[in-house]
């Protein structure tokens, strides 16, 4: 690491004002402060001084996002060994091997387009690189189809950089949560890459051997019974989106966001609370397979836990007040239900949840603010 740091302080005076390359300052110390911490004091005023800053809180979400993305790899060639119409015979190597060439092209896709135009928005407007899209350009890969077109990855990402983060102000200003900005985009833009039948299994000997299986939700969208179990809903040996379908490494990474403080408790632990009590509710309306799907499996089919876990507690565009936290989720939870089960077009309604729960989360903290000084104003006059 010695090496690597004198390596640096040796060219960074090239990069430094006046140097010959100034011009590509945003890119050189956005390499620098993302292999070392930056040496960045306030000048003035009382501050708090702390080892992590913005990049290495990126860093540990995506050790977070580690067990699902490893999962999925595997998932991919699971599926398409098993769903062939003459199954070959398959090891745990195969099977990863083969996920892992469909995959890794997708994750170099997005962090290539994604961090490419980072980087040429913060030349061009003279700004240290943001590191927001090192999470956002793992999450993307994860929320889509492993068959998916490469091109509409690209084309996905950058409408999710440009439009859902940059044209906001970029890192920490964006309304809505770029990964899932880029699913929106392509849920509404290529409906039939996004959804139902989306594991096709190549083609063997000039002549095409392939199957495909709805996931479970386009099932249940389509009114059919629910017919998988349990286990295998909550392990993911089910078709799905790449890093969505395993609850359990959703756990797993919930769990280490919370021990190390990244990700709130109170949003994961509120929208499994508003599922299940919405799941509940309609459990005892019954009345078609939606209605009577146990309100437990509502959070261990589609991305719920996957999105509870990793979208809903972006802390940009979540609440930020202690109470505005518990309703926002909350209400995420009980939103994802309901599309689920009253607009089946739409049958995964964690997305829309999320996406609208980012819309309202000012008015839910601006909500929770005014009632506290109304209860503090009222002790007063006591």
């Amino acid at each position: 690491m010695k090496f690597l740091r004198d390596t640096l302080d040796k060219v960074k005076p090239n990069f430094e004002k006046g140097g010959k390359l100034y011009f590509l300052h945003s890119s050189f110390d956005a390499i620098e402060t993302f292999m070392f911490v930056p040496n960045h004091t306030t000048k003035s005023g009382s501050h708090i001084r702390d080892g992590i800053d913005l990049k290495r809180t990126m860093f540990f979400v995506i050790i977070a996002l580690i067990p699902a993305l490893l999962f999925g790899i595997y998932n991919v060639g699971y599926q398409h060994y098993s769903n062939l119409v003459t199954p070959e015979a398959h090891t745990f190597i195969d099977c990863f091997l083969f996920g892992a060439l469909k995959v890794l092209p997708i994750i170099a896709v997005s962090y290539i387009v994604g961090l490419g135009i980072e980087f040429a928005f913060c030349q061009v407007n003279g700004h240290p690189v943001n590191e927001g899209f090192l999470v956002s350009g793992m999450l993307i890969p994860l929320i889509v189809p492993a068959d998916i077109p490469l091109w509409m990855v690209a084309v996905s990402t950058a409408f999710a950089v440009i439009i859902g983060k940059e044209v906001f102000g970029g890192t920490g200003m964006n309304i809505l949560n770029p990964a899932l900005t880029s699913r929106v985009f392509l849920y509404i833009a290529y409906p039939v890459e996004m959804a139902g039948d989306i594991w096709v299994s190549g083609i063997k000997e000039g002549l095409v051997d392939a199957s495909s299986g709805a996931t479970a939700l386009g099932e249940l969208g389509a009114g059919n019974e629910y017919t998988v179990s349990a286990m295998d809903s909550f392990i993911g040996l089910i078709p799905g989106s790449v890093g969505e379908t395993s609850a359990l490494m959703c756990l797993i990474g919930a769990a280490f966001l919370i021990v190390t403080g990244i990700g709130s408790w109170r949003i994961m632990l509120s929208t499994v609370l508003g599922a299940l009590g919405m799941g509940l509710i309609l459990n005892m309306i019954g009345g078609n397979p939606y209605y009577e799907l146990p309100a437990y499996q509502h959070l261990i089919i589609g991305g719920f836990a996957f999105g509870a876990v990793f979208m809903a507690t972006d802390p940009v565009s979540a609440a930020h007040t202690t109470m505005g936290k518990w309703i926002y989720g909350a209400l995420i939870g009980v939103l994802t239900v309901l599309i689920r089960v009253f607009n089946p077009a739409y049958p995964e309604g964690i997305m829309f949840a999320i996406l609208f729960m980012n819309v309202m989360a000012p008015l839910v903290d601006n909500y929770v603010v005014k009632s506290n000084i109304k209860r503090r104003l009222s002790r007063v006059k006591a």
